[in-house]
């Protein structure tokens, strides 16, 4: 993370004060759109509350406010980050693994990564689907309507949880998620076609093992051979120049580290 001046503390400011009214405003549109449009069509919706509906809206213009405002904060301190887009070692071999994998294997790693994103939206999506078909039966009231459709869609969120808690416990016997084995291209290959497995360690965070790249740099070039102009040196001057060189290696990596920070 970038330490901001002020007047990129103002901008930022501004920018996301901006995309938090651009949000809200769309999400009271939409908000305030879906419960006319419900209160229009369902007469359960219609026995509803009008604090509660009111509820609705706001809770919309509220959220479309935090989503979009938090996007574009990021968007910008992505922006003044320097080293945004830099790859280390582990993230190029994952990038690298993944353009390997098939279409299904993508899909599948995608539903590991957002496996509850998917319960919270099946839980929507069959609140709103219970809600639609007891909503035509004419011998229960709002309430009971409302109940009901909590009863379906409760059913159906304890089934997916309880199929994520199974890839959960798959994953953690297999140690997904701290290692992981992936193919990737052989580099000695010169054709490029032979695919060869590396263990690679899973970053909690883009750029967690940045430090090993810095280090391994460091040392090739401490192992490199030595310039010309060190010959004739004595041993306690050649000593002294190392000493140097290595101090001087030591504060461009602290001054890397910091510029992550």
């Amino acid at each position: 993370m970038k330490i901001l001046s002020k007047e990129e503390e103002a901008e930022h400011y501004s920018v996301v004060v901006k995309a938090g009214l651009i949000g809200g405003t769309a999400g009271l549109g939409v908000g305030l759109g879906g419960v006319l449009l419900a209160s229009k069509r369902y007469p359960a919706f219609r026995q509803l509350t009008l604090p509660f509906r009111s509820f609705l809206v706001t809770s919309s213009a509220t959220f479309g406010a935090i989503v979009h405002a938090d996007r574009e904060s990021i968007r910008y301190g992505k922006e003044k980050d320097p080293m945004y887009g830099y790859q280390d070692a582990t993230a190029r071999a994952i990038a690298e693994a993944r353009a390997n994998e098939t279409t299904l294997q993508r899909f599948k790693e995608w539903g590991r990564e957002n496996r509850y994103s998917i319960v919270f939206a099946s839980w929507l999506a069959s609140m709103g689907g219970a809600l639609a078909m007891v909503g035509r039966d004419k011998y229960l009231t709002g309430s009971q309507k409302l109940v009901q459709a909590r009863v379906y869609a409760q059913g159906l969120a304890v089934a997916m949880l309880v199929i994520t808690a199974a890839f959960e416990m798959n994953d953690a016997k297999k140690g997904t998620g701290r290692w992981e084995t992936v193919m990737i291209i052989d580099p000695d290959d010169p054709e490029h076609k032979h695919l060869i497995e590396k263990k690679i360690h899973k970053e909690d965070y883009e750029g967690q093992d940045l430090w090993k790249d810095m280090v391994a740099a460091e040392e090739r070039r401490i192992a490199a051979p030595r310039p010309p102009s060190t010959k004739g040196l004595g041993e306690e001057e050649e000593a002294c120049l190392f000493s140097r060189e290595l101090e001087e290696s030591e504060w461009r990596l602290a001054d890397c580290i910091i510029g992550r920070l």
